[in-house]
């Protein structure tokens, strides 16, 4: 009798080897075998969300087809392959540790459901999502009916009914949020609508599967699924008003700016294991309570965020893939064979996307949306993803579905995800559209108009620098106000806290841009303090996109902002040894299209610490500034610009207007070429400009004359050659700030560089051979002629939102203001 017992039912896997020197195999041990499965399935699923990644498909596609894929569908095939890699002594550690991180995974998408905003819902997202819902459950009875009378004879038929139904109508919340943020939706009405109704379908689908849970138990007493609602309701009202409480004192003695305590963050932790394992005693699986406590926990303050934080990257990037593993090992795709059970694929597929597209479709044009938006609100609220295959795993555990009707069904959901994407893409592109406004250049012919910037900066590394360059820029006109907009960049992660971040933007129409409140944005917060302690208006702003397409949203902002110049960091940043180390490519891509895409001036400050490592006071602001002066758009802006800021009692202006000999000019002979980073068009290098230079260089003189209370210099510099050029840069190397134009008609210092969207004056200026300590401004003119691309269509009869009012902040005469603005200085200084 030991043989065969043995036979049937192999030992437990011991946890840990004596290592393969002691002629131990290390895969016949459990964690050395975990350790295998989970790089294994780390990097096999990243290699296809890399894949995937021009498709802009979310990572839960690549985690999906990576499951299946491993499985007995494909590499699985191999016996040799699944028994050495994935044994089925194994799975049970597999599935273990994969269900725990699915705990935590729902508690962190419980995190990202605010139920204050489910009940703010508007009358048009509960029509669509009670539709989104009704119609495709309604059609998932239908094909339960024709299931059971083909591929799952003998099932019991009403908790194959119920899970059928809720299979067909969820709308997976975490991954239509992905989707929307790809697409650049969230902030639009499409995208409004679709969040909303897929929170309340969310809460719906997980009420359904509670259902489809308590009536799906191997007792075939009527009273057992009525004890397990009962006792699940009284678990949830336990939570509530029990639990809740503890929740709120605890996020309530974390304030901002001051470090959660420890003994928070694992009470919490062990709150959602111990709510899970009374769920799952209760009979309704331990997901529902992780899941709860995420809705419970109080949104408000840094608690919710810094649990977010502490756990999100472990779960989403090691454990749920295990998940999708442990699902794709229960996938087989070759049970789906022979015409019918292929026609019972397209069956399901066509009902689970006829109920949602069309159900949402025809409530969306009855609720008034318009027709290509009501479109795309169907195909995006046929999202599948995680929750789906939750459902599907819990109905084949339970023995409500089986192998067949599984892969049928995760097939369905991956299709149904799969092309999501593409279609909205193919049937609904929101139209960016402006007014047309006058100021889009510094130079303009009233210079007490109000001038706007937009200040564009990555980490707190730009930001002393970028405020002394914002000190200088004020001016004293006092009609001629200067407007800041900080706009903090970051990109968008895969992370769900960056989903949260985006889905909490203002509701200003525009993609991935927000007013944050205070102290949710450290880096902002010295912006704000600094626009209180000068007469400087600061709006701070968060851009928040994927680097590829970050330059959209600031071309974008800026246009609806009417900024008359964006401020971009340089993509490099000068190190202790004085060379200079880059961000990275994609910042450097960014930068080029801005350049090639912006509807104003563009100015790429190089920092080499302006002012030193923290923000100047205007009475002890003194800098040195040259201008270069070659002529072109480019240097007119440059030096108007530079006139602007010699009005700044701290500022000395040099101006440098070099000259070439009678009969040559400033290229020497040289092939100019001009450099764009719109690949359509080329840059034309104005040489024929010689009385608009004449015009702005006789302002500059009679300023000079007439004007005493600024400090300008200037000279004209007979050149020879480029050599002479490098020798009079290389005496204003010692400057604090240069302003040169990108594109004047000048030979290239540099025989080759790696930043040729700087000109050919800017590269040799940011080049570490040049200087340690003088930064410098590159800028770009907005030219209309070669806009020839632009992000955003002017419509003269177009209305744009109204700005909101904000104040003006002034240094107060009273002990009061005193207080108040040396209280901003304090934050300043900490903050910078």
């Amino acid at each position: 009798m030991e043989t065969p017992m043995n036979a049937s039912c192999p030992a437990p896997m011991k946890a840990v080897s004596n290592g393969a020197f002691q002629h131990e195999n290390p895969l016949d041990y459990a964690l050395p075998l975990l350790i295998l499965q989970i790089c294994l399935v780390v990097v096999f699923t990243r290699f296809l969300a890399f894949l995937l990644k021009p498709l802009k498909q979310p990572r839960v596609i690549a985690e999906i087809i990576g499951g299946i894929l491993l499985g007995p569908s494909a590499i699985g095939r191999s016996e040799t392959f699944l028994h050495t890699v994935f044994p089925k002594k194994s799975l049970t550690v597999l599935d273990t540790l994969a269900n725990v991180g699915l705990l935590f995974f729902l508690f962190l998408v419980g995190l990202e459901l605010d139920m204050r905003s489910i009940k703010r819902t508007g009358y048009k997202a509960l029509c669509i999502a009670i539709s989104g819902i009704t119609v495709p459950f309604v059609l998932g009875i239908g094909t339960s009916v024709v299931l059971r009378a083909t591929i799952s004879k003998g099932v019991e038929p009403v908790s194959f009914l119920v899970f059928m139904g809720v299979a067909l109508s969820i709308t997976a919340f975490p991954v239509l949020a992905r989707i929307l943020a790809e697409l650049k939706l969230l902030t639009t009405d499409v995208g409004r609508i679709a969040m909303s109704a897929a929170a309340v379908n969310d809460i719906a689908a997980w009420i359904l599967l509670a259902l489809a849970i308590a009536l799906s138990g191997t007792d075939s007493s009527p009273l057992i699924p009525l004890w397990v609602l009962l006792s699940g309701t009284a678990f949830i009202l336990f939570a509530i008003f029990a639990i809740r409480p503890l929740l709120v004192v605890m996020a309530r003695r974390s304030p901002e700016g001051e470090p959660v305590k420890e003994i928070y963050i694992c009470i919490t932790l062990t709150l959602v294991l111990a709510c899970s394992f009374a769920t799952d005693t209760i009979g309704i699986h331990a997901l529902f309570g992780a899941f709860v406590v995420g809705i419970i926990m109080p949104k408000d303050g840094p608690f919710a965020g810094v649990l977010t934080e502490k756990i999100e990257d472990l779960v989403s990037g090691i454990f749920l893939p295990l998940y999708f593993v442990s699902s794709g090992l229960k996938t087989n795709v070759a049970t789906i064979s022979g015409g019918v059970s292929w026609a019972l694929l397209v069956l399901v597929i066509f009902n689970a996307c006829f109920g949602k597209i069309i159900g949402t479709f025809v409530v969306s044009l009855v609720c008034k949306v318009p027709f290509r938006e009501a479109l795309a609100l169907g195909f995006l609220m046929n999202t599948k993803g995680l929750v789906e295959l939750i459902v599907l795993n819990i109905g084949k555990d339970r023995k409500v579905l089986n192998d067949q009707a599984f892969a049928i069904l995760v097939l369905m959901a991956l299709f149904t995800t799969f092309i999501t994407t593409p279609i909205v893409m193919a049937v609904y592109k929101p139209a960016r559209r402006g007014a047309p406004y006058k100021h889009k250049t510094i130079q303009r012919k009233d210079p007490d108009s109000e001038l706007r910037v937009l200040a564009c900066f990555h980490s707190t590394r730009n930001i002393p620098s970028l405020i002394n360059l914002i000190e200088s820029s004020r001016g004293t006109r006092k009609r001629a106000r200067l407007c800041i907009y900080a706009m903090h960049l970051t990109e968008l992660s895969e992370r769900s806290s960056a989903i949260t971040m985006v889905h909490k933007a203002r509701n200003n129409g525009l993609p991935f841009w927000n007013k944050k409140q205070d102290g949710e944005d450290q880096m902002v917060i010295a912006f704000q303090a600094y626009g209180k302690l000068s007469s400087v208006t600061v709006r701070p702003m968060t851009a928040i996109s994927h680097l590829s397409n970050i330059h959209e949203d600031i071309c974008t902002s800026a246009h609806q902002k009417r900024a008359a110049m964006i401020i971009l960091p340089f993509h490099k940043h000068q190190r202790i040894d004085g060379s200079m180390e880059s961000f990275g490519h994609a910042f450097h891509q960014a930068n080029e299209l801005v350049l090639g895409h912006a509807p104003c001036s563009v100015g790429i400050l190089v920092d080499r610490g302006l002012g030193g490592t923290s923000q100047v006071q205007a009475s002890d602001l003194s800098f040195k500034i040259v201008v270069p002066f070659f002529g072109g758009g480019d240097d007119r802006e440059a030096l108007s610009y530079g006139l602007r800021m010699a009005e700044h009692p701290g500022i000395l202006l040099t101006v440098i207007k070099f000259v070439a000999p009678p009969g040559k000019t400033l290229a020497f002979g040289a092939k100019l070429v001009g450099v764009s980073s719109n690949k359509d068009y080329k840059v034309v290098i104005e040489q024929d400009n010689k009385e608009k230079d004449d015009e702005l260089w006789s302002e500059l003189l009679s300023i000079c004359t007439n004007n005493h209370e600024v400090s300008i210099k200037y000279e004209e510099r007979l050149v020879d050659s480029k050599g002479d050029i490098e020798t009079a840069l290389n005496e204003i190397s010692n400057s604090n700030l240069i302003l040169v134009g990108r594109m004047p008609a000048v030979s290239p210092l540099v025989p080759k560089s790696d930043c040729p969207e700087l000109g050919p004056i800017g590269s040799y200026l940011a080049s570490s051979q040049f200087s340690t300590t003088a930064s410098l401004v590159v800028i770009q003119q907005y030219n209309a002629s070669t806009d020839i691309h632009p992000l955003v269509m002017e419509e003269a009869d177009y209305q744009d939102l109204p700005e909101p009012d904000t104040p003006k902040y002034f240094i107060g005469s009273s002990f009061n203001n005193a207080l108040t603005n040396l209280y901003y200085y304090i934050i300043l200084l900490n903050m910078v």
